[in-house]
């Protein structure tokens, strides 16, 4: 048996979240679901965005499934203090073209992975009488764990190239140390070739060659802009699951926000939030049932049955049974 913890968040997380659940249980897997709350009802129950029993339940389990949340101006964000508080240094977000989808590529896969705990993520501002100043933390031991994680998935994935992403022309002292991390790293693989590009230039390139790419590391900031980029090639942010990955816990969250101009109305494109849940049974050694859920979704989509920003007509939860549905057949 599986223990998960399942944070729906707020506005069509919820809604997502339920979607996934309901995929879920087409497989012949034992899982232990504990909800959980965070985010910004969560705020106006009980007056935090992320309670400490919350925390303390996401330490015990197996793994975190995230769905959502609203943030709530001048408090602590949820997702943030759960990526730094459970040590989440890597954030993985595939991007990878689904047959069926209006999209500017029908033939990516590639990765971004990005350092989840430092740079300019860790809060650290204050005003000033001209402004304000904001701190950027970049540490030689943070940028070599990201490096030797990008390193080593990709050899995984069968992947031979990783590209840095960086800005160490202008920011010499922070983003030069991490290029010199990451090449010193990618020395003790002399069998995968290791590029970097100005993060200027990656973000022009992801539009004019993004076929180029096949696994990208970079920095918290950058790889957050980025990979929206990216999430844009293959059909928007509907379509774009993340992991967060720690020595000792793991969470798994769409890429989307909590989108509350559409909540309610069972219209939220789930696809993120279930490719997530696969994120979720690979990192749980279950791959082949990872595949029967990717399977079945690209049927899906084949069939035409998607919500109306891919151009469909199917609400959140006709989707998701669609795609239950398909695994069920076991075709």
């Amino acid at each position: 048996m599986y223990r998960i913890t399942v944070i729906p968040g707020d506005g069509i997380g919820v809604e997502v979240m339920e979607a996934a659940l309901h995929v879920l249980q087409a497989l012949e897997i034992e899982f232990e679901f504990t909800h959980a709350e965070a985010g910004n009802e969560c705020f106006r129950r009980c007056g935090d965005t992320l309670p400490e029993e919350t925390l303390k339940l996401v330490r015990k389990t197996d793994a975190t499934l995230f769905g959502a949340v609203t943030t709530v101006p001048g408090q602590k964000s949820a997702i943030i203090t759960l990526r730094r508080e459970l040590d989440l240094f890597a954030n993985l977000r595939p991007v990878k073209s689904l047959p069926g989808v209006p999209c500017l590529y029908p033939d990516l896969d590639f990765v971004i992975v990005r350092e989840n705990t430092e740079d300019l993520y860790v809060g650290d501002e204050e005003y000033t009488p001209e402004g304000a100043v904001a701190k950027r933390i970049i540490t030689r031991t943070a940028s070599r764990r990201i490096s030797q994680f990008a390193f080593q998935y990709a050899q995984k994935e069968g992947m031979q190239k990783v590209t840095a992403v960086h800005k160490a022309n202008v920011l010499k002292k922070t983003d030069g140390i991490f290029r010199d991390e990451f090449y010193k790293v990618a020395s003790e693989y002399p069998q995968m070739e290791a590029t970097d590009y100005y993060v200027d230039a990656t973000a022009m390139y992801l539009i004019t060659q993004p076929q180029e790419f096949q696994t990208i590391v970079t920095t918290n900031l950058f790889g957050d802009i980025l990979s929206d980029e990216a999430a844009g090639l293959i059909g928007g942010l509907g379509l774009a699951p993340s992991a967060n990955i720690g020595e000792k816990n793991a969470l798994f969250e769409p890429v989307h926000g909590s989108a509350p101009q559409i909540a309610g109305k069972n219209i939220a494109n789930p696809t993120a939030m279930i490719l997530t849940t696969t994120l979720m049974l690979k990192h749980l050694n279950k791959k082949q049932e990872a595949q029967k859920i990717e399977k079945a979704l690209q049927k899906t989509l084949m069939r035409g049955i998607m919500t109306p920003d891919l151009g469909g007509t199917a609400s959140t939860m006709e989707m998701a049974e669609a795609i239950k549905e398909e695994i069920l057949k076991g075709e």
